[in-house]
């Protein structure tokens, strides 16, 4: 899922940048309960950089809905991106579908939480 920071065809250096300073933010944040970041865990299912309106917005799941950060972690993830050079707003959308799985954990952090 974390392909969607992938950039594409049309997008401009400057934005590849940015999205990838916003990646590296995200990276800064971690899941209270998995000693992994929000990045590696697949939680983040896409970004969107807007650098006309310096924005971004950010569709991230939980790895359960009852999660007992789920008040908080979206704050954590808006101030996160906050903080990147070339955004000044920051919307942070929580998803359900599809439903997070462990197959979502990247090959690093399977490695380092010994699910490999």
């Amino acid at each position: 899922m974390n392909d969607a920071a992938q950039p594409s065809a049309d997008v401009t250096p400057e934005q590849v940048e940015v999205e990838q300073q916003i990646v590296r933010a995200l990276k800064t944040v971690y899941d209270p309960e998995i000693p992994v970041d929000i990045w590696e865990l697949g939680l983040v299912y896409g970004v969107n950089v807007n650098l006309g309106d310096r924005s971004a917005h950010i569709y991230m799941t939980l790895t359960a809905p009852a999660c007992p950060v789920a008040g908080s972690m979206p704050e954590w993830v808006e101030n996160a991106v906050r903080g990147v050079d070339g955004i000044d707003d920051v919307t942070v959308e929580l998803v359900w579908d599809p439903p997070w799985t462990q197959e979502m954990i990247s090959a690093r952090a399977r490695l380092e939480l010994n699910l490999l």
